[in-house]
């Protein structure tokens, strides 16, 4: 068996028995050896002197065969030089037995390693071999002297059968247990290895995660910003300019400039609010209803379109994004009007019913051909239909060249108090 210096903590329990039972079977055959010499003298067993040769010679023998045992199980033994180790080791200290009773010490080591080459019921045969030898040793040797001498030979031979066999049977349990528990061991690092690869690539998986968050958050943040301009900003810039370019053309533009100066006004009050985040002007201090008449009465006042505008269902207030996004997307429907249809009549209908809050914007205009795609620049339905998205809502359009245009909007009615 090889041996080192050190045991490894990860050993199996086979590797850890194979160093010490190295040993074991020399220290075992001197300490036989000086029990049985040393009392030899007094109980008789190396008298005459030829007993105490033949001890001597088979001591020798006996010490060669472990040496033997020894350099096969280094260079690993086949099952049959294992078995016929034990046997011939078995058979001399049989004789060394029969020779001094005290040697039956010796023989003991056969219930420490039959499990390592026998199986099945051969173990229990080599047990009973050894527990034999023990209770002849045990019980004086021989020959038998009374019907008690064997009556004691039979019993001892049971005892040491039993406790052998009790012995054996804990040393495969620990065994199992011990391989068991490596195997535990094993698998318990193995899962560790793998929940530690998990956390990293659940780590990995959110700093993903985070980061695309983050730039869905910003893409957000700007269209949210485009939308504003788009529809405050921008809307209040050109509508004064268009102030300013009919005032060149009119000898009285008073009325003009202070149009456009209260448009700039606008403008600038948009631009704030955008930064805040706020609700849009109009609908501060008042309802979508209000808000939505004034914008269409505003947009009359200043177009050459007749424009209208109808309320039906019950009016109650909103969430302040749905009541916002409606009212935007209006705005942004005269608006389109104004710089494209060049109709005659608008009209605005506002409704509320159980479930939605639709606002219909229709124009009696050129129209235009809904399956022409807008050019790069163009923001306008674009940019309704994110804000409809947005709430979950839609946004229907009918056009046609020559038949005027339609822009339809439906959001969830949410209450005021939604979150």
């Amino acid at each position: 068996m090889p041996m080192s210096p050190a045991i490894s903590p990860t050993e199996s329990f086979e590797e850890r028995w194979g160093r010490l039972f190295a040993h074991i079977p020399y220290v075992v055959l001197a300490v036989a050896t000086l029990v049985a010499l040393l009392t030899g003298p007094y109980t008789g067993a190396t008298s005459p002197a030829w007993r105490l040769i033949a001890q001597l010679v088979v001591l020798a023998v006996t010490f060669a065969c472990l040496a033997w045992g020894t350099w096969i199980h280094r260079h690993g033994a086949s099952r049959a030089q294992g078995v016929a180790f034990y046997l011939g080791r078995t058979a001399l200290a049989l004789l060394l037995t029969l020779l001094n009773p005290l040697f039956c010490i010796f023989a003991w080591i056969g219930f420490i390693d039959a499990e390592d080459h026998f199986r099945g019921r051969a173990v229990w045969g080599a047990l009973g071999a050894t527990s034999v030898i023990l209770a002849l040793g045990q019980s004086g040797g021989v020959p038998f002297g009374s019907v008690g001498h064997v009556a004691l030979f039979v019993i001892l031979v049971g005892v040491n059968f039993g406790l052998s066999a009790t012995m054996s049977r804990w040393a495969v349990h620990i065994a199992e247990t011990s391989d068991r528990r490596g195997e535990m061991i094993a698998e318990l690092e193995r899962l560790n290895t793998e929940l530690e690869q998990a956390a990293a690539e659940n780590a990995a998986l959110q700093e993903t995660v985070v980061a695309q968050a983050r730039a869905a958050g910003v893409q957000e943040e700007r269209q949210r910003l485009a939308r504003e301009i788009h529809d405050g900003i921008a809307q209040s810039l050109a509508a004064a300019l268009a102030q300013l370019q009919a005032a060149q053309d009119e000898p009285d533009s008073g009325r003009r400039i202070a149009r456009a100066t209260e448009l700039t006004r606008d403008a600038l009050t948009e631009a704030r609010r955008s930064m805040l985040d706020l609700s849009p002007a109009p609908l501060t201090g008042s309802g979508l209803a209000e808000a939505i008449t004034g914008l269409v009465g505003s947009w009359d006042a200043e177009q050459p379109a007749r424009a209208e505008v109808v309320v039906t269902g019950v009016v109650r207030p909103l969430h302040p994004e749905v009541e916002a996004t409606v009212l935007r997307v209006t705005q942004e429907a005269l608006s389109n009007v104004a710089k494209h249809a060049a109709a005659d009549r608008v009209g605005v209908t506002l409704s509320y019913d159980d479930e939605s809050v639709i606002v219909d914007v229709r124009d009696d205009g050129v129209g235009f051909d809904p399956d022409q795609q807008a050019p790069p620049a163009s923001f306008g339905l674009r940019g309704m239909r994110q804000r409809a998205e947005r709430l979950a809502g839609a946004l229907d359009v009918e056009a046609e060249p020559g038949g005027g245009t339609a822009v339809s909007l439906r959001l969830p009615a949410l209450d005021r108090g939604a979150a």
